[in-house]
């Protein structure tokens, strides 16, 4: 159903604005607190009229509300969070932690006033989030979600830890396969005694055959 809010309602609107809710939502919660009126044609018709004499006061805020949005232009935002195993984060990024980091970089605005898919981040990347100024006015902005000093120095530490696990597992494979070819090598002590063992044998049959009396024909 549609509804007039009666004031800024964070996840919904700005004061004045005609937004569609669920019905349950509306008569449950909204109507009752005074947040918002039915969009009756009544209401409606009572709605322009308060805007038409206000003409010249919303000219106004819309005229800042654009000055406004106008300084996200080339602004780059990187939000920085602790980082888990890959890209994960531990905890996550809202709209409050963007609305800060934007109030940093000299942007006026209020964390009810940007919206971001899924209302919450947990994984490193680059986002969208939708950053209202007024009804009028509303800017699809993008920043980046970066790991802390922190984060990325525990990074360099494992990464520096697995290299060198990878080299010493490379040096044993290496001695392994050093001492596997000794076996054929004919550097070999055991090699190299049976090689001169064989050569005695050989020459002790040389001479023997050499001091045998021939035979007469």
């Amino acid at each position: 159903m549609n509804v007039i809010l009666r004031q800024d309602v964070e996840g919904l609107g700005f004061e004045f604005e005609v937004v569609s809710v669920k019905p349950g939502y509306a008569r449950n919660f909204l109507i009752p607190r005074g947040l918002v009126s039915v969009a009756t044609p009544n209401n409606v018709k009572a709605l322009n009229e308060v805007l038409e004499t206000r003409k010249a006061e919303e000219a106004s805020l819309i005229a800042s509300a654009k000055e406004k949005s106008a300084k996200l232009d080339g602004l780059v935002v990187k939000i920085e969070a602790k980082v888990g195993s890959g890209d994960k984060l531990f905890g996550s990024v809202n709209n409050a932690d963007l609305a800060e980091a934007l109030v940093k970089a000299g942007v006026e605005i209020e964390k009810k006033n940007i919206k971001i898919p899924g209302n919450t981040i947990k994984r490193l990347g680059k986002y969208e989030a939708k950053v209202r100024f007024h009804r009028e006015v509303e800017v699809d902005y993008s920043f980046e979600i970066v790991p802390d000093a922190a984060s990325i120095k525990a990074a360099e530490e494992a990464a520096k830890t697995r290299a060198e696990l990878a080299k010493l597992d490379a040096e044993k494979a290496s001695r392994a396969n050093t001492e596997e070819g000794s076996f054929f090598n004919f550097d070999n002590p055991i090699y190299a005694n049976d090689k001169k063992a064989k050569k005695e044998e050989e020459t002790t049959e040389e001479v023997v055959a050499e001091e045998a009396p021939k035979t007469e024909e």
